[in-house]
């Protein structure tokens, strides 16, 4: 391949090309439907039809308002929504809502409630509030729609029974005993024989099973049951279309203000909730399926807003019910290969097809086969993984008091004392605080876990006076905040406790950083001979430091023949170097530590960074020269007896370790202890550059056991197939996934990356060394830059400086292609159990830059900035 040659640095924002002078201007291409639209458009018509007149014959609406809100969300949300493949109608989230407005204001106002929601969501699409809106708790949004699923369990259960529901649960749940006394037997037959083909048919194995199963279960259980009814010649209430001349339209709302009002939010809040949460899960769909996501993009949620509340505008106005984006379908649409918004929209139109030429057969279909079908919906919205999930996180409290409040006092009061309940536990975790006191070896130790707040302070100081005078004491305070009252107690403790000859020791989890110490840079601490082997290195987290040592007094860095010129000589190579802070293994602190990470070295990895990260970005076309200006090779110079000045001596690695051992090793003793025990659970893979410069774990603030940490040059990963006999990516890749099961992966580039820079520069017919070998699997990320018809990574605020930094930009989402196409990834990412992340670090400004995620408005590959106000989200 011939050398790239960058000619595009200074315009990085594409303009569209234009055709050549004296040339007739280009066609306009010819729009056509690809033929996989059209047949996943087909699967999800099935779905949706009998999906679409069980959800109106729960709400108590018009069947045909169904059919109005399927063909409206089909066509509407398919053409203007900002998530192509999310397929939108009546959902079942939105039945217990809809019917109480029902049974309240009546259909025409409720058509007219659900036209002002649609233009409420078209207020908050406008104002760009779409992102917002998943701010609301998980364990509350689940809550509500398993407080739904309950809900329409209930209520169709009376249908299934060959009964008549009622308008609440209560009611429903008091009758259900006389029910169950008096079975209707021609409705339990029909019922029962739609709940078997809808759990059966998923289930057929082998070959003839795989092409059946291509025929949609719900369609297959209503036409069975139906079919079976009217061979069976049961009397059964079946479904009834009015002429569509007879169809009610949206009236002008009636009914108190303020409950017309509430009843508006409510429908916007449920709407809107659901459709950008099915959103984003539409994107994780598309996300394991690497041709398909370049093609579509990720979702723009404001967009989708917009496209819902023009939809719930149309539906309301023409007497639909109300729409939301539905899970079910839209996993069908993607699953069934759609590759654009044209799935969506030709279901819609099959939707109005079926409405005006179908109606003889959809009056076959039984009303119990329909709610037996609805019912089961309702159960599936209680989910079990959904309860595992909160309850891992110590959330089920707030998620059994939304589903019970939807339950007994309905969704937007389930939903008030759903965040209410929130709020409290946030409280109850803010000043829960657990203090004890105990005596080992003549030491009392007073341990604070959680939050110090003026709450604590009397259990503060009753554990504090047990402490005898004069004894030795340490207090750790495992918590993230301390207010000026229990300060100032912890203060004075002191200060009365020191006066007495008594000794007080505080250390923070986090920091370990003793309170009182001076916290300026220090240099050596001495013993009475001066000598460095027993010198004690105190240094504080990230702190500046001179070439990964604290700074040596003249007087001693004299004796190993490097006095105040090696100091001076190795300030300016580690700024040159750009080098970020101390790494905690080397503090007398337990801030973060490199020791945490599992660094597993693949291909032409390293472990202390052989690549050449040069300040400016420039490497030779081998790029070790560019590594040894950067300081990757200083170990092995020292060892050997290099005369260089402004390298460290042999014994850096020794000093290093002994102050480990001194300062470091006593504070996270217990938790490498626990880790011991209990074996590594890391939260994420993180595969990043073998660059010396680049600490995970102080840019992550992440601590041992935290991070699976995969350094190579270049943070390359091979497509699989293309290893070349080095297998060692892939498998951390499928060790980290399978067996570990971390729940993200992360790609981490950055600034003056030396591999990048090497890989612009080499030549096609160069020497074949192991680095050049190892570079080849960054050649895809080479090419995509160089392609003009795919938009150019790029940073949030600001044009790539270069040409490098353009590729390094570029490698971190070609990369994340290469990682979607191993196969425990994709596996993962189709689950739903796994995340993909892109990240950007600039060495020289110290600034890191996380890929857009999923949702956002820019189809672009667009690397926001992160501040410092994105920690606390």
């Amino acid at each position: 391949m011939s050398a790239f040659v960058p000619t595009r640095t200074d315009e990085p924002s594409r303009e569209k090309r234009l055709h050549e002078p004296h040339s007739p201007p280009p066609t306009r291409p010819r729009h056509r439907i690809a033929g996989a639209d059209v047949s996943a458009s087909m699967a999800v018509f099935l779905i949706a039809l009998p999906l679409s007149l069980g959800i109106a014959l729960a709400t108590g609406a018009p069947l045909q308002a169904g059919l109005v809100a399927a063909a409206v969300g089909g066509i509407v949300v398919g053409y203007l929504g900002g998530t192509p493949l999310q397929v939108s109608g009546p959902a079942a989230g939105l039945t217990v809502v809809t019917a109480e407005l029902i049974q309240r204001y009546g259909w025409r106002t409720t058509c007219a409630i659900t036209v002002l929601a649609g233009l409420a969501q078209l207020g908050l699409g406008f104002v760009r509030v779409a992102r917002s809106a998943l701010a609301v708790s998980p364990a509350i949004v689940h809550g509500m729609l398993a407080g739904i699923g309950v809900t329409i369990a209930v209520a169709q259960l009376h249908i299934v029974l060959g009964g008549i529901p009622h308008s609440s649960v209560l009611d429903n749940m008091r009758e259900l005993p006389a029910q169950l006394a008096g079975v209707h037997a021609a409705a339990l037959s029909v019922s029962a024989l739609t709940l078997a083909l809808l759990l059966a048919w998923p289930r057929i194995p082998g070959r003839m099973g795989g092409l059946l199963r291509k025929v949609p279960a719900p369609l297959v259980a209503v036409a069975g049951a139906s079919t079976a009814a009217s061979f069976a010649g049961l009397s059964l209430p079946k479904v009834d279309l009015p002429s569509w001349s007879s169809h009610a339209l949206a009236g002008l709302p009636e009914g108190p203000v303020l409950g017309l009002v509430a009843a508006v939010l409510t429908i916007t809040l449920v709407c809107s909730v659901q459709s950008l949460l099915g959103a984003v899960a539409v994107d994780k769909l598309v996300a394991t399926r690497p041709e398909l996501s370049a093609r579509v993009g990720r979702s723009d949620l404001d967009r989708e807003l917009l496209g819902q509340g023009a939809a719930n505008v149309v539906s309301g106005a023409l007497g639909g019910l109300p729409v939301a984006g539905v899970a079910v379908r839209s996993s069908a649409n993607v699953q069934a290969g759609a590759v654009s918004r044209n799935s969506t929209m030709l279901h819609g139109v099959l939707v109005v097809v079926a409405a005006l030429l179908m109606v003889p057969i959809l009056e076959l279909i039984p009303l119990a086969s329909l709610a037996a079908l609805v019912m089961a919906v309702g159960i599936q919205m209680v989910s079990l993984h959904h309860i595992r999930t909160v309850t891992r996180h110590r959330e089920v409290l707030v998620y059994a008091t939304t589903t019970l409040g939807v339950v007994f006092f309905g969704v937007l009061e389930g939903v008030t004392l759903g965040i209410a309940m929130a709020v409290a536990v946030a409280m109850h975790r803010l000043t829960r605080t657990r203090i004890t006191h105990d005596e080992k070896e003549g030491v009392h130790h007073v341990h604070v876990r959680g939050q110090l707040t003026f709450l604590a302070v009397p259990r503060l100081s009753r554990a504090l006076h047990l402490v005898p005078q004069g004894a030795r004491a340490v207090v750790e305070l495992d918590g993230s905040f301390m207010d000026h009252a229990a300060y100032e107690s912890l203060q004075d403790w002191q200060n009365t406790h020191t006066a007495h000859g008594g000794s007080v020791e505080l250390i923070g989890r986090r920091s370990g950083v003793r309170i009182g110490e001076p916290t300026g840079p220090v240099g050596l601490h001495l013993d009475g001979t001066g000598t460095a082997e027993s010198a004690d290195c105190r240094c504080h987290p990230w702190t500046a430091w001179r070439n990964h040592q604290c700074e040596i007094p003249e007087s001693v860095t004299s004796r190993d023949g490097q006095a105040g010129e090696a100091q001076a000589a190795g300030a300016d190579d580690s700024d040159e170097a750009g080098a970020p802070g101390k790494t905690g293994a080397a503090c007398d602190t337990g801030a973060s530590y490199d020791t945490g990470e599992l660094d597993t070295v693949g291909g032409a990895g390293t472990s202390d960074g052989t690549e050449s990260p040069t300040g400016s970005g420039r490497a030779d076309e081998s790029g070790v020269d560019g590594a040894d200006r950067a300081g990757a090779g200083s170990e092995t110079r020292g060892v050997t007896g290099g005369t260089d000045g402004s390298r460290p001596s042999g014994r850096q690695l020794a000093r290093g370790i002994s102050a480990f051992q001194r300062n470091t090793a006593p504070l996270v003793r217990g938790e490498l202890a626990r880790l011991a025990r209990e074996g590594q659970q890391p939260s994420q893979l993180f595969l990043t550059c073998a660059d010396s410069r680049l600490v995970t774990s102080m840019i992550t603030s992440s601590g041992p056991g935290d991070l699976f940490v995969v350094r190579n040059v270049g943070n390359l990963v091979p497509l699989p197939g293309q290893e070349s006999g080095d297998d060692s990516v892939a498998a951390a890749i499928e060790y980290a996934v399978d067996v570990l099961e971390v729940r993200s992966v992360t790609v981490c580039g950055h600034s003056g990356c030396g591999a990048m820079q090497t890989l612009l520069n080499s030549e096609p017919d160069g020497p074949q060394t192991p680095l050049r070998r190892w570079l080849r699997h960054g050649l895809p990320s080479l090419e995509r830059m160089s392609d003009e018809d795919r938009p150019w990574a790029r940073l949030a605020g600001r044009a790539p400086a270069d040409a490098v930094e353009q590729l390094c930009l570029t490698n971190v989402v070609q990369q994340l292609e290469h990682l979607r196409a191993h196969e425990s990834v994709a596996r993962a990412l189709r689950e739903g159990a796994l995340e993909l992340h892109g990240m950007y670090f600039h060495v020289g400004e110290a600034q890191a830059y996380l890929l857009a995620e999923e949702g956002e408005e820019s189809t672009d590959d667009v690397f926001d900035h992160v501040g410092v106000a994105d920690l606390s989200a």
